[in-house]
């Protein structure tokens, strides 16, 4: 009695003997996936964040001034100097309200933040600005210097009482230290707006 003989290809052979160790590499890589530590990250290229809030009731418009140590400054007149990064400029209720979907959303928390995306040695300066006053009070707004890296510490934070349009407050001065923290922290005033509308001043 005659066998008949199969014969196969060997590039048959070698796909399908790839294909099994792509599936068993791929189960493998299933096993040790952790997705619960990959929960609560946040991935800020930053190493400070400068922030200034003012209550949410409030229709005023405050701008946040940032100065690093070469000379740069960040603002809503340019929001990209060095490694300084304005991320929002909040300009009170003008900015809060977007269309989504035919829709009018209200976001109205006011919150101006700067980012310092890499430290230069030397004294970086932060002022407030009040652009436009449309409320009678005085406004006071809470500023905070957070260091990202290596963990979020929040190295400053201060409450600042302004009253009249076009008023130029140095919040505070200070200089980063290699160790964490900052150093050098005054509040020798420093104009940085281009235009001296304080009449104060």
């Amino acid at each position: 009695m005659k066998h008949r003989a199969y014969r196969t290809d060997p590039f048959i052979d070698l796909l399908f003997n790839a294909l099994l160790g792509f599936t068993m590499l791929f189960f493998i890589a299933i096993v040790f996936m952790n997705p619960d530590a990959l929960k609560g990250r946040v991935n800020l290229k930053a190493e400070y964040i400068i922030s200034v809030t003012w209550p949410e009731e409030r229709r005023d418009d405050l701008d946040i001034w940032v100065e690093d140590p070469y000379g740069e400054i960040v603002s809503y007149l340019q929001k990209d100097a060095g490694w300084l990064h304005l991320d929002r400029d909040d300009q009170g209720d003008v900015n809060d309200t977007i269309d989504v979907d035919g829709r009018k959303v209200t976001y109205p928390i006011n919150q101006e933040i700067v980012t310092i995306r890499g430290v230069i040695e030397g004294e970086y300066v932060v002022n407030l600005y009040y652009y436009e006053k449309r409320d009678r009070a005085p406004l006071e707004a809470v500023v905070r210097i957070d260091q990202v890296n290596p963990t979020l510490t929040t190295v400053f934070a201060e409450k600042v009482e302004l009253s009249h349009r076009d008023e130029e407050v140095t919040v505070v001065r200070f200089t980063p230290n290699r160790s964490g923290g900052v150093t050098d922290v005054n509040r020798r005033p420093k104009i940085l707006t281009p235009y001296s509308l304080d009449p104060s001043t």
